[in-house]
């Protein structure tokens, strides 16, 4: 009886025997597999990106904005702050403000905050301390605001002047002093609106009554746990629908709501979704390349079954069963698929560590996807092999002698 090492090196002296047809075979394998390992391992590392950027800008945060400037007040924030399961919220208001520093102007967004945002949205200062709510005219500056925006850096205890428009079209200028710089949070959701780097902190009293305001824009709250924060989330919903007068019936209702809600759970579940559906689209065109692979491999195996008529022939006259051809065969379609799958596991692996580099994303590398890789190219090698490996197994040993 052939026993599988055999099997082994009868096929891998098959395969040296012609390495450039052999190499050929093995190439839609490797670029398969390897498409297949790089887009799951940079999909992998989509994820883990995405949840450390959204983790820079706040720990279970949920944020409530008004659709209309006069939706919230005083006693939404109370009504927030008092929901169950929150642990900190601070009223937000925000305006684009001209911001002067020496002969230079920029346009820079800036945000009326209280003391509880430092702790809410995860912020780390660099040097000096966060805005208090007993503070007057002093500003918190984002990382790229103190060190890109303007030609000279700004440090603490450096003045900057900024210019409000307000809603009757008067303009009101104020002095600030740089109470302290945000540590480089190097976050790259850029325009997400809630990335702290590009902005200028205040307090949210000094902006109201430099815009002669009563209302906040919104507001950005912390819940106790990220297992709690869309039972919070719900609740804080169905206290704001009861305060502005929206029925209990059309909660489901946004477009009926004066105010929108967002968590941190829900941005994420998106962000998984979206590239989810990349990961999928990139993988169904990487299976493709298997596809072709396999037909690849099959191709050739059919050939090899007509160059080796003679030599099957040979085999059965000396008392070869039809399984033991059989096993010869599939094991040598096997190991060209295994062989294939070995370098594109490699290539692949290799080309989405090259990626992360280049794009700056963490390295994930699951090692289910080793497994993964020589799963799939066993299974294709196998697939391939099996039709060829069984009209060799069915030859006439008579029939197959006399073939030339």
């Amino acid at each position: 009886m052939l026993g599988l090492k055999h099997s082994i090196r009868f096929a891998l002296g098959s395969i040296g025997s012609a390495k450039l047809r052999s190499s050929l075979t093995t190439l839609g394998i490797i670029i398969g597999v390897a498409a297949v390992i790089a887009n799951v391992s940079l999909g992998a590392s989509f994820s883990e990106f995405f949840e450390e950027e959204i983790g820079t800008v706040g720990n279970n945060f949920i944020i409530i904005e008004g659709k209309t400037p006069h939706t919230f007040h005083d006693s939404e924030l109370e009504l927030v702050k008092n929901t169950p399961g929150i642990v900190g919220v601070s009223p937000l208001s925000q305006e684009t403000g001209s911001v002067r520093y020496m002969s230079e102007q920029r346009q820079i967004v800036v945000q009326g905050v209280s003391e509880d945002y430092g702790q809410v949205a995860n912020i780390e200062m660099e040097s000096g301390t966060f805005v208090d709510n007993n503070d007057g005219y002093v500003a918190v500056l984002g990382h790229d605001v103190a060190y890109e925006k303007f030609d000279r850096k700004i440090f603490n205890k450096n003045s900057i002047e900024i210019t409000f428009v307000k809603t009757d079209g008067s303009t009101v200028t104020q002095k600030f002093k740089v109470k302290g710089i945000v540590k480089n949070s190097e976050a790259k959701l850029v325009n997400s609106g809630i990335e702290p780097d590009s902005r200028i902190f205040i307090p949210i009293s000094t902006m109201n009554d430099l815009m002669e305001d009563d209302y906040y824009w919104g507001f950005f709250a912390a819940a106790s746990s990220m297992e709690s924060i869309d039972q919070v989330t719900d609740e804080v919903d169905k206290r704001l629908a009861r305060d502005l007068g929206v029925p209990l019936r059309d909660l489901d209702e946004d477009d009926i709501k004066p105010y929108s809600l967002m968590n941190q759970g829900e941005i994420l579940e998106e962000m998984s979704e979206i590239s989810g559906v990349l990961g999928s689209l990139l993988t169904s065109v990487a299976l493709i390349s298997l596809v072709v692979g396999s037909i690849g491999i099959m191709n050739i195996m059919l050939v090899t079954v007509t160059e080796r008529t003679n030599e099957i022939g040979i085999m059965k006259s000396l008392g070869f069963k039809n399984y033991e051809v059989l096993s010869l065969f599939i094991v040598e379609s096997i190991v060209v698929g295994l062989l294939g799958g070995i370098l594109g596991t490699v290539l692949g692996l290799t080309g989405a560590y090259l990626v992360n580099n280049l794009m700056g994303l963490p390295h994930v590398f699951p090692v289910s996807l080793i497994f993964m890789g020589m799963f799939v190219s066993l299974f294709v090698g196998l697939l391939a092999g099996v039709y060829p490996a069984n009209k060799a197994a069915k030859m006439n040993p008579v029939e197959a002698l006399r073939h030339e």
